[in-house]
């Protein structure tokens, strides 16, 4: 005879069996999360380490004597191109911080003047440029002209993290995944953002300038005249030094 069991016996194994079975989809959801946060760290390294466009200054030191408050050949060099590239690129005023209080402060004063001038004759407006004092807290430095202005630039970075192992190691998958280890290409984004003329180029193509017409015309009257179309340099055969190939 087959023994009956009681009814409480069966109602705890249902029970049972579904704890069992939550405790499953439970320890499956959580293998689940880890595996997610492990591969959201992406392999690529344009999108591990990507070049973001912000606002970042460009600034010129310059530096004051006690006796001379003139400004040398190589100095009013360095303004005026500031001011060439202002005007192409700048995104705010041109701030000049000029110090006060200092064994130099008349001689910096005298230099800004000239700073001021030279600004003005390369077409930077009056409101375009900003005049912030100041007084350097280490009385050993040298008191200097300090000349920025905001701009819009490419960045990329920090490089130089290493949160895992770059050799063998058991708590390193991407090692034994064959996968770029963290910091790789980090650099060479640095590098590239550092580079680059024109930030905007990141996102998008320079609108087409116009044909130069002259060359265009020239290029299609001898095309006409059904003569090569191919433009010689005679310069060219004189620079070689070896006639190999002829």
């Amino acid at each position: 005879m087959t023994a009956k069991i009681p009814v409480d016996y069966r109602r705890a194994f249902r029970i049972a069996g579904a704890l069992a079975g939550l405790a499953i989809a439970l320890g499956a959801c959580t293998h689940t999360d880890e595996v997610v946060a492990t591969a959201s760290v992406p392999d690529d390294y344009r999108l591990r380490h990507p070049i973001a466009i912000q606002e970042a200054d460009r600034s010129i030191v310059i530096f004051v004597g006690r006796a001379r408050g003139g400004l040398s050949a190589e100095q009013r060099a360095d303004v005026m191109g500031l001011a060439q590239i202002w005007l192409q690129e700048g995104t705010g005023a041109i701030v000049a911080d000029v110090p006060v209080g200092t064994p130099n402060a008349r001689t910096a004063a005298d230099a800004f003047r000239e700073v001021h001038a030279l600004l003005s004759a390369a077409g930077v407006p009056p409101r375009g440029i900003t005049v912030r004092h100041y007084h350097p807290e280490d009385p050993r430095q040298l008191a200097t002209i300090r000349l920025n202005y905001p701009k819009i630039s490419a960045v990329a970075g920090p490089c130089g993290l290493w949160p895992e192992d770059l050799g063998p190691s058991i708590k390193d998958k991407s090692y034994f995944e064959n996968k770029p280890y963290y910091n790789f290409g980090c650099a060479y984004q640095h590098n590239m953002a550092a580079m680059i003329d024109n930030p905007s180029d990141f996102v998008q193509p320079r609108p087409e300038t116009p044909a130069y017409t002259a060359r265009r015309t020239e290029g299609f009257e001898k095309y006409r005249k059904g003569t090569a179309t191919t433009t010689t340099y005679p310069e060219a055969e004189k620079a070689k030094l070896s006639d190999t190939g002829k």
